[in-house]
């Protein structure tokens, strides 16, 4: 079995557990893969609070955020996991720059998606986490908000192996609220379940293969963002907000497997202009010459410094246009996410970078960077260190 190709039996969004293996959280003990695995909570794990509400960050810039949720179909290919389940669906959430006092409160996730997570995560009922708390978390976006005026660079938006799309809510309202588009991407089959069109809601069908070889997994994730990328900006029938995307301007995001699909889908398709990989291990690393567009390689640096023992070092050298490397002290794998966050509103113990911070400097730098790329505004939050931001280390 290869090294760093090892992936949790249980990958989920687990509110109430603690990492004991080689997937990622605060209580890693090794090199995380690019999975977002969590384990089942041991019994002597601190008890919960007993009444869960969850609430996110509100976006800090001037826009608020306006949500849908839409459905895809790609006729071209089968579903690569589940062929018997007949072509390719996917379910992906909007967020846009919307004008503020529009729109109702969206929901976190659905009843069904939220129940696939307990159920997967085995959370015992005695935590206080329901299927109702946990799908309405507070995210600060609103469904069928007015949107405002213009055109916006388009940021797709990727999670990590196991995770649905709703782990990155909090990074995709704030940068709506900067000024653009966002598709946050469920990958289905991929993790404890993406309500589906036709009301159906499936489990993870690969999460459960510990020697799985990751590489497809990348490959399949950049026809994904490709399909929604042509979906979104030929024509205006996937979305009824669609005039509102700058088709020339368009970058990727995401978090362990999903920052290794943006890798591999700027090799693949020409049009994603810029990519972030947050903490994920590279499959395959980039080889020289094959992305000469930016890149930020943000992540935590237990496991991201120069000389640390995945690929990113690898993938660095072959990179080729402007391109940052930022390792973030006390931070885990979760800490781009919603995750630490959300376990520190259930009673949880988190890691030595405190959930807000992550969340913070998570949002600050990835805008700046697609503010920089997309946009063409110079940001000198990625010039060198901040005194703001402390925990940030600028590598070679």
């Amino acid at each position: 079995m290869k090294r760093n190709r090892r992936i949790s039996a249980v990958a989920v969004l687990a509110l109430a557990a603690l990492v004991t293996g080689t997937g990622a959280g605060f209580a890693a003990t090794s090199t995380p893969v690019a999975t977002h695995a969590f384990d089942t909570a041991p019994a002597a794990a601190s008890a919960p609070t007993r009444s869960f509400h969850g609430t996110l960050p509100a976006p800090t810039g001037p826009h608020a955020a306006g949500e849908d949720v839409i459905h895809l179909t790609d006729a071209s290919r089968p579903d690569p996991w589940v062929p018997t389940s007949g072509p390719r669906q996917l379910t992906v959430t909007m967020v846009y720059p919307a004008v503020p006092g529009t729109g109702t409160p969206a929901p976190y996730m659905t009843l069904a998606e939220a129940a696939g997570h307990i159920q997967r995560a085995k959370i015992p009922a005695s935590s206080g986490i329901t299927p109702q708390n946990l799908s309405s978390v507070t995210t600060h976006a609103f469904d069928g908000a007015r949107p405002q005026r213009g055109k916006y660079p388009l940021v797709v938006l990727s999670p990590g192996f196991g995770d649905p799309r709703m782990v990155l809510t909090a990074l995709a309202t704030d940068l709506a609220s900067h000024g653009y588009v966002v598709a946050l991407v469920g990958h289905t089959y991929e993790d404890s379940g993406e309500t589906l069109a036709n009301g159906q809601t499936p489990p993870c069908a690969i999460c459960d293969d510990p020697n799985r070889d990751m590489d497809p997994v990348t490959a399949s994730r950049a026809l994904d963002v490709s399909f929604v990328i042509d979906q979104l900006t030929h024509g205006n029938t996937a979305w009824r907000l669609a005039h509102l995307i700058d088709k020339h301007e368009i970058g990727m995001a995401g978090h362990s497997i999903g920052g290794a699909a943006a890798a591999t889908t700027m090799i693949a398709d020409p049009r994603v202009a810029a990519g972030v990989n947050m903490d994920g291990t590279f499959f395959p690393a980039p080889m020289p010459g094959q992305i000469n567009r930016p890149f930020l390689m943000l992540g935590a640096a237990a496991h991201h410094s120069a000389g640390g023992g995945d690929n990113w070092g690898q993938a660095w050298a072959a990179l080729g246009g402007y391109k940052k490397w930022l390792a973030v002290t006390g931070a885990n794998h979760p800490s781009f996410t919603d995750v630490d966050l959300l376990e520190e509103e259930a009673g949880f113990p988190t890691p030595p970078l405190s959930p807000e911070r992550g969340v913070v400097i998570t949002r600050e730098y990835v805008t700046a960077f697609f503010d920089q790329t997309l946009k063409g505004i110079h940001r000198p939050l990625l010039d060198g260190p901040s005194p703001n931001n402390p925990e940030v280390l600028f590598q070679p």
